[in-house]
């Protein structure tokens, strides 16, 4: 399939010589067309008071659930963030991107990837025929933890259950993962980012599929990374594809 004029100018924004889809497939993801087999795995979140039985945050709705995000005290970062960080885009989308945290232009907007790396995503998306408001797109953590640092497990511990309802909520086909500390978070793994791309996992709670690629922060420190990202993009819009045409 040959690019089109709008496809090519978003891979020029990328920093993606438009030559890269001459490149086997082969070499960097799995084939699309061969779907891998589902690898189950374990949630990622311990329970805690919003996950614990008798909680009721898998029974909100989508208004009812951002109020309660929007009043969450579960952990110490509501003390220091300036918005939380809900999510953004369609709510039945077919296609998922789960970040890993809020960062400082996050925390100030009170949407996910809106800074340089959104700016980065946006031209990914576009890159494959979708926008943000095609997609869905959350993080593991609805407040910035100071400084950028990775979030500590008891904070993961007490955000993912809205993210597992928001997952539930929207019914996607397919969620990206993006970045190292997403993918371990829902993967419940210590496994390498290297070792985790190229397989569609399973993510436990709602036996919903999953790809991991690199988060745009990441590509924007390592653009040499882009042309393997585009690679699992095509992936999950193919996958999305063949989904919606079975």
């Amino acid at each position: 399939m040959s690019l089109s004029p709008r496809q090519r100018a978003c891979l020029d924004a990328m920093g993606i010589d438009v030559w890269v889809r001459r490149e086997p497939v082969a070499e960097t993801v799995t084939p699309v067309a061969a779907e891998p087999a589902p690898v189950p795995v374990s949630p990622a979140a311990e329970p805690t008071p919003a996950s614990a039985p008798g909680s009721d945050v898998a029974t909100l709705d989508w208004a009812a659930l951002e109020a309660r995000v929007a009043d969450c005290t579960l952990c110490d970062l509501h003390a220091t963030r300036t918005k939380p960080v809900f999510g953004v885009g369609h709510r039945e989308a077919r296609l998922m991107f789960v970040g890993e945290a809020p960062g400082a232009e996050e925390d100030r907007q009170g949407e996910p990837f809106v800074g340089r790396a959104g700016k980065l995503l946006d031209a990914m998306l576009r890159a494959i025929g979708r926008d943000r408001n095609s997609v869905y797109i959350a993080n593991i953590l609805k407040c910035r933890p100071p400084n950028n640092r990775d979030p500590k497990p008891e904070e993961a511990a007490a955000c993912t259950p809205y993210l597992w309802r928001q997952i539930a909520l929207v019914q996607p086909d397919l969620i990206v993962a993006l970045g190292r500390i997403a993918a371990q978070r829902l993967l419940d793994t210590s496994s390498s980012l290297a070792r985790l791309r190229g397989t569609v996992h399973e993510l436990a709670p709602t036996g919903t599929p999953l790809i991991v690629t690199y988060h745009p922060a990441y590509l924007l420190r390592s653009p040499g990374e882009k042309r393997k990202a585009w690679q699992d993009l095509k992936f999950a819009r193919d996958f999305v594809a063949r989904r919606s045409a079975s």
